[in-house]
């Protein structure tokens, strides 16, 4: 059974924000890539393409986690608390809004085999 947890976080800045909310969103990055349960930490910003017209925000940050108990320890650290209190929380933030998003790549009463290992 899978027990990975992506996650979608998009970002809305502020008019004139964007270059600046990015550069700190990367920030994040080094430190939550070194957390054990962190597969995927990476901050995107929209790029136009014929191909690709859905509507998103223009910064998203595409996360792999190994299981959803890393996910939540993730968002409990301080170095994430602040991030939200300082830009976006804060009415001097840079960021107008904010949609983070959890998701599984397991079906609805999925049936995963049981498996058990002897020692």
């Amino acid at each position: 059974m899978s027990k990975k947890v992506y996650c979608i976080a998009q970002f809305l800045p502020k008019p004139g924000k964007e270059a600046e909310l990015f550069k700190v969103l990367q920030g994040l990055e080094a430190n939550t890539l070194r957390e054990d349960g962190c597969l995927q930490y990476r901050v995107t910003r929209h790029i136009s393409s014929p191909f690709a017209e859905g509507k998103s925000f223009p910064i998203v940050f595409n996360e792999i986690w190994t299981d959803i108990q890393s996910f939540e320890a993730h968002c409990q650290r301080n170095e994430i608390k602040d991030f939200f209190q300082t830009w976006c929380l804060a009415e001097t933030g840079l960021a107008q809004d904010w949609n983070v998003c959890i998701y599984s790549d397991e079906p609805e009463n999925f049936d995963a085999p049981k498996l058990s290992y002897a020692l």
